[in-house]
């Protein structure tokens, strides 16, 4: 697996944790993503079932690096989430600077990597005369 797959890979393992806390652990969540809000577990849930598809672009893509759609699919996931996130902070204010640059840090670590090799995961399809 290249690189990138392995990062996906660890981006999808800590997904899982916000899917947990979503489902099982409301309070985990909102200190750690919504400390500026209150949360209802039906938000929780919600919270959960979104990150889980978002888990579940980044297995997939990390084994499919070379699949465009699916490479485009989990790219556009990050700019979702991050633009989330940061309307969160700055529009609605239910965020900490703090988790906002937790979650920066990983979505924005994505988004640029995934970027940079947005050409590199192709598999060559050359004709043979």
């Amino acid at each position: 697996m290249k690189a990138l797959g392995w990062w996906l890979m660890l981006v999808a393992s800590l997904r899982l944790a916000s899917v947990w806390f979503g489902f099982f652990d409301i309070w985990a969540l909102r200190l750690g993503v919504f400390s500026k809000t209150t949360m209802t577990e039906v938000h929780g849930r919600t919270f959960g079932v979104w990150t889980l598809l978002t888990c579940t672009l980044c297995v997939l893509c990390a084994f499919n690096l070379d699949n465009k759609p699916l490479y485009l699919a989990t790219f556009l996931s990050f700019i979702y989430a991050f633009g989330h996130f940061l309307t969160e902070y700055l529009i609605y204010q239910t965020m900490s600077i703090g988790n906002l640059t937790s979650i920066g840090i990983f979505a924005g670590t994505s988004i640029v990597w995934m970027m940079i090799q947005w050409n590199s995961h192709q598999k060559s399809h050359t004709k043979h005369s």
